[in-house]
């Protein structure tokens, strides 16, 4: 093609893009799936951070951007609290301080994620240990910012220099970007209400608080011995904080990945316009505020692959680093953290290995790769080795077909809701019928894909894109392959946005890129609240307009939470509480003590069928004693006759009642095995 036709032809690529994602905002009628309430809110809230930065750029020349970032930082740390803000300042400091000794003492953004990744990994293999207390943590972090001070006040001042920097050469455009990472960070303002959370993940860190250990039974919560670095690193931050710092950690995760995401792009041949656009891109996908509001792994894992990205891309083919940076083993860390995270993402650390060796060509250093593997089985590890010897099966309860643990039965398990087929239409549909691909609204994974699939195909053919693009859509589709659930597209999907936004501003100029990039950022965040129904229904209102909004938003969106906290009151000893409804086994901050008859635990879901079926209630009184609970959580509406029957015969008293949720004593019993 003529070189004058060039231009005009990517250009009408890219308003192709466009024009296809408008017509199918017609043809799904899209309007009808806004959550017009939920985002008045936001622009409420919106009106009100402006406001405030005002302000404080009257009362304090600042920049707009710095301005912004405090208000929203202050925010962060009245709906978080201070205690787990402090807590997780100290595990960051502690992280930039010991991944300066790989990253070197002038690169924090690398340093923080690596650091992580060694606090986590190693951490791993100790939780079994009585050990883990406030004291312990608090000193052990401190020791490695002592230890380190030097690169760690370099790498401070490095950050500050960098953020002056870059916001002078764009202050507009990195105003606009940190104004739509505060709308995201609002996940993070939310207390732990996602049901992921409230079965699983909240069971580690609580156990480590109350407990100082962690002790794993598969066999309550076939979950138990999955990949666990996220959740190691939140038990850390609990511990120091002595309560919950989920928010707080996730904000960390998101500023790793801003950063990440605004160097990447300037790797690729952005300016640093363009590259603010790329992360208020990033930061206006809905799923990212869904994320920041509770523990899935998806967020540190896009965290994780975008130091690991920048990593290969400014190894420059394999150019000697700055003194006191060993991109070998920090790519090691990366890796291994991304694997001890969840085993889908070792699909990341392959796509990372292969892409850093195809750059390095003959310059593979491979006297060090035997020293490298050891530290990445190290920090990768744990987990999988607890599981083996736990269960027999390392990667359990996955693949069990395989490794035949006598726990589960010799079956792949499989979720029959994410397999809406693979196929080329799938960005379409992810983008217009979400709903088939995530426990969300239609809209709720955003309109990128669709939006920018002319400037996908540029990024790709573009010689200053094309690796970037290359990789990041391979994560982004691979992992899709098994089982089409859109949140394990979510990290490709970020690392994709620096190389759109690149193309995009190289194939229609910068004023007219910075309207459409800008546009579909508004859109995104228009339709912010359809990535997560906690997101859609009234908790930024109950969590705002109260006193103690996080009380009643738990009060009203999690109940058992509520009772919880009123069970502990009245007994905060070692006594068994049963969760009666499957639907609702909210029992993980409860460590050990708790129980469900939920698919977590497959013998007491056996035994709550066949419960179901005995209409005199006796088999559910043999089920409620033979767990030796004390206390039982139940549902109004998910409570059968034959429940309610062993309930009066057991002479159970209520406790305490939260909107459908009730709290039950009943005498205890020695449990039956």
């Amino acid at each position: 093609m003529p070189a004058s036709r060039r231009p005009i032809a990517a250009a009408a690529l890219v308003w192709a893009g466009v024009a296809a994602c408008a017509v199918g905002f017609v043809v799904h009628r899209s309007w009808l799936d806004l959550p017009w309430k939920r985002a008045g809110d936001g622009l409420v809230l919106a009106l009100g951070a402006l406001a405030a930065a005002l302000l404080l750029r009257r009362l304090r020349a600042m920049p707009f951007a710095t301005a912004l970032a405090l208000v929203w930082a202050l925010a962060l740390v009245r709906f978080a609290g201070v205690p787990p803000v402090l807590s997780v300042a100290l595990l960051g400091a502690a992280a930039c301080a010991i991944g300066s000794v790989l990253a070197g003492p002038r690169d924090p953004v690398i340093a923080l994620p690596v650091g992580l990744a060694l606090i986590g990994g190693v951490a791993g293999w100790t939780l079994s240990w009585p050990v883990h207390h406030a004291w312990v943590h608090a000193a052990l972090l401190g020791a490695m910012c002592v230890w380190r001070r030097a690169a760690l006040r370099d790498g401070l001042g490095r950050a500050r220099l960098g953020w002056r920097a870059a916001v002078a050469a764009s202050p507009s455009l990195a105003a606009v970007a940190v104004f739509a990472l505060g709308l995201a960070s609002v996940g993070a303002w939310l207390p732990t209400m996602q049901a992921d959370d409230l079965a699983y993940h909240l069971a580690l860190p609580s156990q480590l608080q109350r407990d100082a250990a962690y002790l794993a039974d598969p066999a309550r919560q076939i979950w138990a011995l999955a990949p666990w670095l996220g959740d190691v690193l939140q038990g850390i931050a609990q511990v120091v904080a002595q309560r919950e710092a989920r928010g707080a950690l996730d904000a960390l995760w998101l500023l790793v990945a801003a950063a990440a995401t605004w160097r990447l792009a300037r790797r690729v041949d952005a300016d640093a316009a363009t590259a603010w656009l790329a992360v208020a891109l990033c930061a206006s996908l809905p799923l990212l505020a869904a994320l920041l509001g509770g523990m899935h792994t998806e967020l540190p894992t896009t965290a994780l692959l975008l130091a690991g990205a920048l990593l290969v891309v400014e190894a420059q083919g394999g150019a000697a680093p700055e003194p006191g940076v060993d991109r070998l083993f920090a790519g090691a860390v990366v890796c291994a953290g991304l694997v001890a995270l969840k085993f889908g993402s070792a699909v990341c650390a392959l796509v990372l290995v292969g892409w850093a060796l195809a750059r390095a060509r003959t310059r593979i250093p491979w006297a060090r790769l035997p020293a490298a593997l050891a530290l990445f089985a190290l920090l990768a590890g744990s987990s999988y080795v607890a599981a083996w010897r736990t269960t027999g099966n390392p990667l359990f309860p996955l693949f069990n077909q395989v490794f035949r643990s006598p726990l589960l039965p010799a079956e792949q398990l499989v979720d029959p809701r994410w397999h809406a087929g693979f196929g080329i239409g799938l960005p379409w549909s992810i983008t217009f019928d979400t709903d088939r691909y995530l426990e969300a609204v239609d809209g709720g994974f955003g309109f990128v894909l669709v939006a920018l699939a002319g400037a996908w195909l540029i990024a790709l053919a573009a010689g200053r894109t094309r690796a970037l693009a290359v990789v990041a859509s391979i994560m982004l589709f691979v992992p899709l392959l098994p089982m089409q659930y859109a949140r394990y597209a979510f990290p490709g999907l970020v690392l994709l946005v620096p190389a759109l936004a690149v193309a995009t501003v190289h194939a229609l100029g910068q004023r007219v890129a910075t309207r459409l990039l800008l546009s579909l950022c508004v859109a995104n965040l228009a339709f912010q609240a359809n990535a997560h129904w906690l997101l859609g229904v009234n908790t930024l209102r109950k969590l705002v307009g109260h006193l103690d909004g996080a009380s009643e938003a738990l009060r009203r969106y999690a109940p058992e939470r509520t009772l919880v906290a009123e069970l502990r009151r009245r007994d905060d000893g070692d006594s068994i509480v049963l969760a009666l409804d499957p639907r609702a086994p909210w029992v993980a901050e409860l460590g050990r003590r708790g129980r469900s008859v939920a698919h977590y635990a497959p013998a007491l879901e056996r035994a709550r069928i066949v419960a179901d079926d005995d209409a005199s209630g006796a088999a559910w009184q043999a089920l409620i004693r033979g767990t030796g609970a004390r206390w039982l959580l139940s549902r109004t509406d998910g409570s059968s006759d034959a429940q309610r029957a062993a309930l009066a015969a057991l002479g159970a008293r209520r406790i305490a009642r939260a909107e459908t949720a009730q709290l039950w004593e009943i005498e205890p019993v020695q449990a039956t095995p």
